[in-house]
Order: structure tokens, then sequence, then C-alpha cells
């Protein structure tokens, strides 16, 4: 049976604080009463010493004894439950209990009887005497016999003491019983409202809303960190709810431009409108290049994040990579106005150099696109850690912020329009990512609109 939050804390409380009277109780009850016991004991041998005592200064002389003040003893005695005779030496009684008052003798026996026996069913006590000599100027004048309910007994203040004690814990559970269930329903409901909210929040995440905000506050750090846990699901699926339908509409247009070109082209070549020549037939084989460039770079990125990448892993100089590549650009950047610079440096790294390239030369294309005549683009390397880091620096039109956390994302683009002047297929950051993520890497963006970006790409030495 499910229970709620609210309940199953409530009932651990009072699991709890019954648990813990329970164990006090048995405590009480086993240590307690055993001290209690040998105290009792004690108590007992301590009262014989006195009566032997005082019976022993009731001696006067010449076998004498003051019988007046030894009675006023043995019924002081007979009251707290003890039965003493007064022996002479030869064994005649000077004063004895039994023949004072047999009946009530017997009746004391019974009640103690019937009183350790209430207390302990199983109580294997009997009727015990103890003979004490009287001692005079270190002389042996008669003897005391005490007899008692041993070897312990409980009479009916001790009885009462115990009985009282166990009623004060019992209150005391009933107490901690209240108090229990009043902190367990505060506790249960200062952790469960929250959660509730919290889960009610979830389940509009789960139905697609993901504008809805949890706002619970509490003090609790393990609810604080759930409820800040499901507001960031919350806004990155949101985020990639928007990047999702942003990717649909991306590659609906990426398809849509040279299929409708081509369409345009044969209905017209069709219908006699154009003169099928090699001018047109030219102009149908480059959107139809144009679709299968796009696809390939599909194919691609799909192959890179599914497999994992196959890694030729040489040792060469960092400059061995970037000189080529720049030589190859360094046409089209100076046709556009744009000055590259790059400092060689003896750096060495073990990588996959043809990977590499492709990372590089998909990070320059994006430089060369975004970046305006005049402008300059700067390469460089250094060594961070265990780490060597390429940098590829300009000073083009730069990334908003609200681009930047999905710059890598397949056919992003931070450009609306879609112009292929300025953007291509919103393919080659995603599979420059994935190559660099293969080495055990990673690749990084710094921009700000209007002044440029820097990729940085951290590849193990």
């Amino acid at each position: 049976m499910k229970m709620s939050l609210r309940t199953r804390l409530s009932l651990s409380y009072v699991f709890i604080a019954l648990l813990c009277v329970f164990f006090i109780s048995l405590a009480s009850n086993l240590y307690l009463e055993k001290y209690f016991r040998e105290y009792v004991i004690k108590t007992q041998e301590k009262r014989n010493d006195e009566i032997v005592s005082m019976i022993g200064r009731q001696y006067i002389e010449d076998g004498k004894w003051n019988y007046s003040t030894i009675e006023e003893v043995g019924i002081n005695a007979l009251e707290q439950g003890l039965i003493i005779s007064i022996l002479k030496n030869d064994g005649s009684v000077i004063w004895s209990a039994l023949e004072y008052n047999s009946g009530l003798c017997q009746k004391m026996i019974m009640d103690l009887t019937h009183n350790m026996v209430s207390r302990y069913p199983n109580w294997k006590g009997a009727y015990e005497e103890r003979i004490y000599p009287i001692i005079v100027g270190g002389a042996e004048v008669g003897s005391v016999k005490i007899g008692y309910y041993g070897p312990f007994y409980f009479n009916d203040i001790d009885l009462s003491f115990i009985n009282t004690l166990n009623r004060v814990i019992f209150g005391i559970g009933l107490l901690s019983l209240a108090v229990a269930l009043v902190l367990g329903y505060i506790m249960a409901r200062k952790l469960s409202i929250p959660i509730s909210k919290v889960t009610k929040t979830a389940e509009m995440i789960s139905k697609g809303n993901f504008t809805d905000k949890c706002d619970v506050k509490s003090s609790i750090k393990e609810i604080s960190m759930l409820t800040g846990t499901i507001n960031n699901l919350s806004e990155t699926l949101y985020k990639q709810e928007s990047l999702r339908k942003r990717l649909t509409a991306d590659v609906a247009h990426e398809l849509r431009t040279p299929l409708a070109t081509l369409q345009s082209h044969m209905e017209a070549m069709i219908d006699g409108i154009w003169e099928a020549d090699v001018e047109r037939l030219k102009s149908c084989h480059e959107e139809i290049i144009r679709l299968g460039r796009l696809v390939g770079d599909l194919e691609k990125l799909a192959k890179y994040e599914k497999e994992a990448i196959m890694l030729k892993k040489t040792e060469f100089a960092i400059a061995e990579l970037v000189t080529p590549i720049l030589l190859n650009y360094q046409s089209e950047f100076s046709a556009k106005g744009i000055e590259l610079e790059y400092d060689e440096s003896s750096i060495k790294i073990c990588a996959d150099k043809d990977k590499l390239r492709q990372v590089l030369v998909n990070l320059l294309s994006n430089s060369l696109k975004y970046t305006q005549p005049g402008g300059i683009v700067k390469i460089s390397d250094r060594k961070e850690d265990d780490f060597v880091v390429l940098a590829i620096e300009d000073n083009g039109q730069g990334i908003s912020e609200a681009d930047l956390p999905f710059i890598f994302e397949r056919f992003y683009r931070a450009d609306e329009s879609r112009n292929r002047d300025t953007g291509g297929s919103g393919i080659g950051l995603a599979i420059a990512r994935a190559l660099v993520e293969a080495h055990g890497g990673s690749i990084s963006v710094e921009s700000e609109l209007g002044k440029g970006a820097k990729f940085e790409v951290f590849v193990p030495c």
C-alpha cells in the first residue's frame, strides 16, 4: 500500500518516539530496579545491625535487660516487616514477636508474599531468619534472631515507588507520542508541500509546458537543489524544443531551395519555355551538387556522432598543419581584403592530422564568411597543462549572447536570413566539435556581437 510522504514521516516520528520510550522503560525497569534491589538488601542489613545495636544497649548487667524498651524495638521492627526474637545465652527467650502477636506475624508474611508475587509472578523467595550475637563489653550476652522475607522484599512504600516510576514513564511516553505527532506533521508538511509543487511542475513539463517555473523556496538543501534542477530542466527542454523546431525549419529550407530551383527549371524546359541548353543544365547540375553536399555533410556528421571515430594519430608540429591550410586560403582572404596572421611555433602534438585539418578548415571558413573586408584573422597555438590549444580569432560581426549556447548544434546559424553568401548549411561547427571530442578534447567560443569571435580547440598532447 502506497502512503504519502506526510503520512510516512508522521508515522516514522511516532515509531521513533515509541521506540525510545520502550528502551527507556526497559532500561529503567531492568537497571534501575536492579540497583534499587541492591539498595533494599543493603538497607535491610543496615537495619538489622541497628536493631542488634539498639537491643545491645538494653542490657543492664548480671543478665538483666530493659524489657519495656526491647518490646518497643520489637514492635517497631514488626511494623517494618521484621520478626525478631531476643534470646539469652542459655537459649531462653527474652522477647519474641511470634509470642507477642503470632497472627500479625503470619498476616505480615502473607502480605509480603502477595506483594512480591504480584510484582514477580515467578518469585521464589521465602521466609528467612538470621541470628546476630549481642556483644557487650567484649562478651556475648545473648543473640537476636531476625526473620524477614528474603533474599529481599518490597514493602508497600517500595512498590508504590516502582509503580509511580512506571506511571511517570508511561506519561512521558504519551507526551512523547503527542509531541512526535505534532512535530512529524509539521516536518512532513514542510517537506511534502514543496515536493508536491515540484511534482506539479514536472507534470506540466511532461505535458510540454516548459514555461512554468517552480517558485518553491526552502531552507532544506536537497529540496532547494531539486527545485533548481527542475527549473534548469524546464529551461533546457524549452531551448531544446525551440532548437528542434528551428532545426526542422532549417532542414526544410535547405532542401526546399535547391528542389524548388530544380523543379522550376525542369518544368520550364519540359513546357518548352526554356531551351534545354548547356547553361540551363549546368544550373540544374549545380543545385544537384549542392543537395549532394548537404546530404554528404549529414551522413558524415551522423557517422561521427553514432560511431567511434577511427583516429590515425601521428606526431607532428602544429605549424605543419596550419601553414599549408593558410597557403590554400590565402588567395580567398586576399580577394576579400582580410589579413591572415600566424606566428609559427615548435609545439608538437600527437593526433589525427587529417581530422584536425578538417576542424581548422571549418573554423577558417566561418571566419572568412563573417569577417568584413579590411578585417583580420589571427591563428595562434600554445600549451596549457596537458593540452595543445589552437585558437582562431577574428574581428568580424561576432555572435550574439543568445546564439552562443547553440552555435555547435547542427543546422544552427545565427543568420536568420540563411543567406548563402554569409552562411552555409550550419553543419560545419557540429562536425568540428565531433572531431575534437573524438580526440578527447573540447572546443569553445567567446564572442560579442559586432566585435568578432574567438574559437579555441583543446586537444590532448
